[in-house]
């Protein structure tokens, strides 16, 4: 995993290297533009041969310093460049302003509060190859104003009605918090964003990835430091899910709860993905009207008669049973409420609850978080989490009128910390979060997008291979981060078209290639 940092944590680790003398802004400044402009050559290599032309705006901080040191670099190139900035000159700091007037000794710089409809019509007839965003950056603490969103609209709006100049955004696109990926003021997509040193958590939450188009993330010649602890962490792997030797209980022995005869479908490919993910035995337990359905589909996997707590009871009296999943098909109520009751007695024994499980609680939440330990996951999708969570999930809705927003990560970790157990929230942005603050995003986003994941028992196979890494002995929040990854790397070996059953059964190819 990799660390994501924050505007604030960027900002703070910034200053204490120049503090340290690792590091001089001017320099920084200087590399960044430089990636930008080797990020777009590299994109769009035909951009190379000038004379090309450019229209970039620039911002009254160290982003519009960024995009000076474009425009200085893209005229010695050989383009024509069209700068305008907001703000006024005199108050950037002093790298930004040292960069305006390097920029000053080649060309002009116009206002951009001053944009009127000729300067639109200007770029219909005769319109730039490229569009560089540098007006604001990591640290928005509030929404673009309406006559600038107007003009981000307006700009974005001629690229996508066939004038087909790339737009690409520095840092992070205006108007897109850093830290959630939240709109504040901007709904366009750019087809590039140049980042520096680390991605941000906002590349990857909410609209981040749509609004960023492509990410790349450039090099500026900072150090590579450990994370701040408080750091939000990127899979971009799983954990230890390599199978050793060993006697299968060596490996789990997981069971997955059935719902009634006509339901247990979602049982049953839980407890496959459980199975396909390592688990050395998994048991399917099913009420007896429906053992004959889930007989006649099960093999590998054994089957056990279970009418209620108290056959559940019975049950988990072997203790080698080791990792329950609870909630896929099983039904909304009492009767689920109280079989999760006896599942939660023993506190060493891991607990997956999904769908069904969650919702069961949602007239009681405190009922359900009074029972948790702290080798329970809860794996919510957003209306699961809004039923346990109403007011965090409010938290989230519409758009946030100051900077930092609130974000999925924020949410995930309250989350946690209220209910005392692993949160993994899903969505095209997971969020991992453990009740302590550590947190996780595994992002099905740029070139990991999985769209066709978006289908009916995705969730449940993802239920069963959390259950299936626990039966294994993994921690929760290991079990929950490498389950996420796995779900979407078998999602992308099967492609469009992929449903649910489809999962377990790409698993073997993903799993050789580790």
């Amino acid at each position: 995993m990799t660390g994501l940092l924050t505007a604030a944590q960027m900002r703070d680790f910034e200053r204490a290297e120049m503090a340290a003398g690792h590091a001089e802004g001017l320099a920084l400044m200087e590399r960044a533009g430089r990636g930008v402009v080797d990020a777009i050559f590299a994109r769009w290599p035909d951009l190379a041969a000038a004379p090309r032309r450019a229209v970039i705006w620039c911002g009254p901080g160290n982003n519009g310093g960024d995009g000076y040191v474009i425009a200085r670099l893209l005229h010695d190139w050989g383009w024509q460049v069209s700068v305008r900035a907001l703000g006024d000159p005199a108050r950037l700091p002093p790298d930004a302003a040292e960069n305006h007037r390097r920029w000053i000794e080649r060309g002009g710089v116009l206002n951009l509060a001053d944009l009127s409809e000729a300067e639109f019509a200007a770029v219909r007839a005769a319109p730039p190859d490229l569009f560089v965003d540098a007006v604001f950056g990591t640290g928005l603490a509030r929404p673009l104003s309406e006559a600038l969103s107007h003009a981000f609209a307006q700009m974005l709006e001629l690229r996508d009605h066939g004038l087909g100049f790339a737009a690409v955004a520095v840092d992070i696109p205006s108007g897109l918090c850093s830290d959630s990926g939240r709109r504040m003021g901007l709904s366009h997509s750019f087809d590039l964003t140049v980042t520096f040193h680390t991605a941000k958590p906002g590349h990857y939450l909410a609209d981040g990835p749509e609004e960023c188009g492509a990410l790349d993330i450039v090099d500026i010649g900072l150090r590579q430091p450990s994370p701040p602890s408080d750091a939000i962490r990127l899979v971009t792997r799983p954990g230890p899910v390599q199978k050793r030797a060993g006697h299968k209980y060596d490996h789990g022995h997981a069971l997955v709860l059935a719902g009634p005869m006509g339901r247990t479908g979602a049982a049953r490919m839980a407890a496959r993905a459980a199975l396909r993910v390592g688990a050395g035995l998994v048991t399917v337990a099913a009420p007896g009207s429906a053992l004959m359905e889930c007989a006649a589909q099960l093999t590998a996997i054994m089957l056990r008669r279970c009418d209620g707590a108290e056959d559940l009871a019975a049950l988990l009296e072997d203790g080698r049973l080791n990792a329950l999943c609870l909630g896929p098909g099983l039904g909304v109520g009492q009767a689920t409420r109280v079989l999760i009751g006896a599942a939660l007695q023993d506190q060493d024994r891991a607990v997956v609850l999904d769908a069904d499980a969650l919702t069961s609680f949602a007239e009681d939440p405190p009922a359900l978080f009074t029972r948790l330990h702290d080798r329970a996951v809860l794996t919510p999708h957003d209306g699961e989490f809004a039923r346990l969570f109403p007011d965090l999930a409010e938290r989230l809705r519409g758009e946030p009128d100051t900077g930092p927003a609130y974000s999925r990560v924020d949410a995930a970790r309250d989350a946690a910390a209220r209910a005392g157990a692993v949160v993994l929230l899903k969505g095209p942005d997971t969020v991992i979060a453990a009740p302590d603050g550590w947190a996780a995003i595994h992002a099905a986003a740029y070139d990991r997008a999985a769209p066709w994941l978006a289908t009916a028992g995705a969730g449940d196979v993802l239920a069963g291979l959390i259950t299936g890494l626990l039966a294994r002995s993994l921690a929760p929040v290991e079990a929950a981060a490498s389950a996420a990854w796995l779900h979407v790397e078998a999602a992308r070996a099967v492609g469009p078209g992929l449903i649910a059953e489809d999962l377990p059964e790409a698993l073997p190819s993903v799993l050789a290639t580790l």
